[in-house]
């Protein structure tokens, strides 16, 4: 039942990524940003409502065809699914397509918010998403009763339901930024083409990584049973710290690199211009190392302790918690270059170059595809308990090796165009010393505990070695990140 939700939710979920919030913060917010910067108000209106026009049109008839040809891609895909498997994921899929179409509009709603400064709303209303498919799980067990495909069905109406609720909660502070909004479908509307122009390398990235992403799973479904569901659980994982403090750092920049693009006169190593982005990314990629250091060494040494405090319930048992964490290790190895890689793109974004990330983003993709192919099935010959292997986290291993390959890459181009934007070395090994102080102190505080539940372990192990991580920062001199945050 989770292998197939967990497959029903990724293949749609590749339309909300090409044309959700990544992608379209990357072509809309620089255009919109810049005319909004040249209090050209009116034309900015315009660019968004055609924007909204066109996304609306595109996304409701991929989501069609999505629901016409589920069978067709469900059989593609996930072929080593058995046939009651594919059945079920296929109604799952029909249910979760128009849902993605609608998160589609959603993002749109979040390139407005952000390039008004407006951060809190657009990455809040995803909670109201996740709360209803709680109440959508709570609803049909406790009420209805409903148990297996019967709630697993109940599950993905009730993400539609939460898709649909997280457009409508952002929409009205979004027209009052935009008064007067017409939606439109035109390609002659000014910024539009430019848009599109930019538009369409970042799908390409952006389809690189979700087309990786669901062949990952499609990899998965070859490998022993439970495969898929543990890598998601994984992944669930591996993405908090990203989205937390990488792709937060990288939203809340691109405005802001693209407003200072548009007020420079030109971008070479060297010139004013190129000096103040690199600036602006030295300081995102600290604020970045800052939190992904601890998270990384922390999924590596503790992950069994992170995972069974958030899973361990119910038919999730100390073989899944060990399976979990193993995949989790794999990844954490290439979190911090993942995190780090969505701040640089977002630069190129801010230049105007799109083209160089959807480059390097294919390239990750066959690199961590190829790499994860051969060692997935060497990795799934180890045994773990309650009939569960280790293939997944061969795919994870690639993922990491590719990962760093395409952050060395990415570096390596933006230091032609603006110049160093290291982060120090000094601040980093500083900030690495606190991380290891801190998962010693984790370990030792483990190994005095009594038997006691997931939970409880997990609060009195990971608590205190955030706070002697954030107090060795502050004695080490690099505690700046955390210690704003504190004050404001």
């Amino acid at each position: 039942m989770a292998d197939a939700f967990k497959a029903a939710l990724r293949m749609p979920n590749v339309l909300q990524n090409l044309l959700g919030e990544g992608t379209l913060s990357a072509s809309f917010i620089p255009i919109y940003a810049s005319m909004e910067e040249r209090n050209r108000t009116e034309a900015a209106r315009a660019f968004a409502g055609a924007i909204f026009g066109l996304l609306f049109v595109v996304a409701g008839a991929i989501a069609l065809l999505g629901i016409a040809l589920a069978p067709l891609l469900v059989g593609l895909f996930f072929a080593g699914f058995d046939p009651e498997t594919q059945a079920l994921t296929t109604r799952l899929v029909r249910i979760l397509f128009p849902m993605t179409a609608v998160l589609v509009l959603s993002a749109w709603c979040l390139g407005v918010l952000n390039t008004h400064r407006h951060f809190f709303l657009p990455y809040v209303a995803p909670v109201i998403w996740n709360l209803s498919m709680i109440g959508a799980l709570g609803l049909g067990s406790w009420f209805l009763g409903a148990d297996g495909e019967a709630l697993v069905q109940v599950l993905a109406w009730g993400a539609l339901a939460g898709g649909v609720l997280q457009l409508l909660i952002q929409l009205p502070s979004t027209l009052r930024l935009v008064r007067g909004l017409k939606p439109r479908i035109s390609l002659a509307v000014e910024g539009v083409r430019d848009a599109i122009h930019n538009f369409i390398p970042v799908v390409a990235a952006r389809g690189a990584v979700n087309l990786g992403g669901l062949l990952d799973y499609t990899l998965a479904g070859f490998l022993a049973a439970g495969a898929v569901a543990t890598l998601s659980w994984a992944q669930t994982l591996y993405i908090l710290p990203i989205s937390l403090f990488g792709m937060a750092v990288a939203a809340s920049e691109l405005p802001e690199l693209s407003r200072a693009r548009a007020g420079a006169a030109r971008i070479e190593p060297g010139s004013e211009g190129a000096r103040l982005l690199a600036g602006k990314v030295r300081s995102g990629m600290t604020r970045v190392a800052y939190f992904l250091i601890p998270a990384t060494l922390g999924y590596i040494a503790l992950g069994d302790v992170v995972v069974a405090g958030l899973y361990q319930t119910g038919e999730f048992g100390q073989a899944e918690v060990l399976v979990t964490w193993a995949i989790l290790g794999g990844y954490a190895l290439g979190m911090g270059a993942s995190a780090v890689s969505r701040l640089l793109s977002s630069t190129f974004y801010a230049l105007e170059d799109t083209r160089t990330p959807a480059r390097l983003a294919w390239l990750r993709v066959i690199l961590a595809l190829a790499v994860g192919a051969a060692l997935m099935f060497p990795f799934d010959r180890i045994e773990a308990g309650n009939g569960l292997r280790l293939g997944a986290m061969g795919l994870a291993l690639g993922s990491a090796f590719a990962a760093w390959v395409e952050l060395a890459l990415l570096r390596r181009r933006l230091g032609a165009r603006i110049g160093a934007h290291a982060l120090r070395s000094g601040t980093f090994l500083r900030m690495l010393l606190a991380g290891v102080l801190a998962i010693g102190a984790g370990w030792g505080i483990l190994l005095l505990l009594p038997p006691l539940h997931p939970v409880l372990v997990a609060l009195l192990v990971l608590g205190p070695l955030g706070l002697i991580y954030f107090g060795a920062t502050l004695l080490l001199g690099v505690g700046g990140p955390l210690k704003e945050v504190v004050r404001r």
